[in-house]
């Protein structure tokens, strides 16, 4: 088995360490209804997981080549910037413990997220992250994110680890896809979208939450 310093750990980050998947969904429903759109929540739903450039070719595809699709997404953001500006960004249960262990117990510890690097910045340093994170990826980063094993490869590259000999985090079936696809370790934490029959065959164990996944790391060192 590899020392752990051999090892890593790559995060996710919406619906991962932060609430705001959640969020994010309720600010499209919001704004997809507030305008009418039928059809946009599935949209949505399907979106997750993804960068802005694939973002924007299923919303293309759904709904015309001149639908604005900067306009809607920057009315979304606006939203959800505006909720954590007075609420502060919500954080997911066993985020600080886990983040703690990995560091205490030497793994390499990256992020590789489909939001644009401006937002993750900003997120991880709001919550007081940022510091935790040798390697930061996000979605404008890539041509093509989740469910493409483009982002994770990266990351992997980055920290200078061979991508079997590293676990990702994540709560979506797009990026499942993409760690398994990358041939990492993915553990599920489910968030919006429960674990179907392709979610138990492509990752390594679906987990509750990130308290289990330290528990379920610190017996597998």
């Amino acid at each position: 088995m590899n020392s752990t310093k051999d090892r890593a750990v790559v995060f996710d980050m919406d619906g991962v360490l932060f609430d705001t998947e959640r969020l994010c969904m309720d600010m499209w429903a919001k704004v997809a209804d507030a305008r009418g759109l039928s059809g946009m929540i599935q949209v949505g739903y399907d979106s997750i997981g993804r960068n802005e450039n694939d973002t924007r070719a299923l919303t293309l595809a759904a709904f015309g080549a001149d639908f604005d699709f900067e306009d809607f997404r920057a009315e979304v953001a606006r939203l959800c910037h505006n909720y954590m500006q007075q609420q502060g960004i919500p954080v997911k249960k066993g985020v600080q413990e886990l983040l703690d262990f990995l560091q205490e117990q030497g793994y390499r510890i990256a992020l590789a997220s489909s939001s644009s690097r401006q937002s993750v910045l900003r997120n991880l340093e709001r919550a007081g992250f940022t510091a935790y994170f040798e390697e930061i990826i996000s979605g404008d980063m890539v041509e093509h994110s989740k469910p493409r094993p483009d982002i994770y490869l990266l990351a992997c590259e980055k920290l200078g680890v061979e991508p079997k000999a590293a676990y990702a985090i994540e709560d979506s079936p797009n990026g499942i896809r993409a760690a398994h696809g990358a041939g990492m370790k993915p553990i599920m934490v489910p968030d919006l979208i429960e674990a179907d029959e392709e979610m138990k065959i492509l990752s390594q164990v679906i987990l509750d939450d990130l308290s289990a996944v330290r528990d379920y790391l610190a017996a597998n060192r």
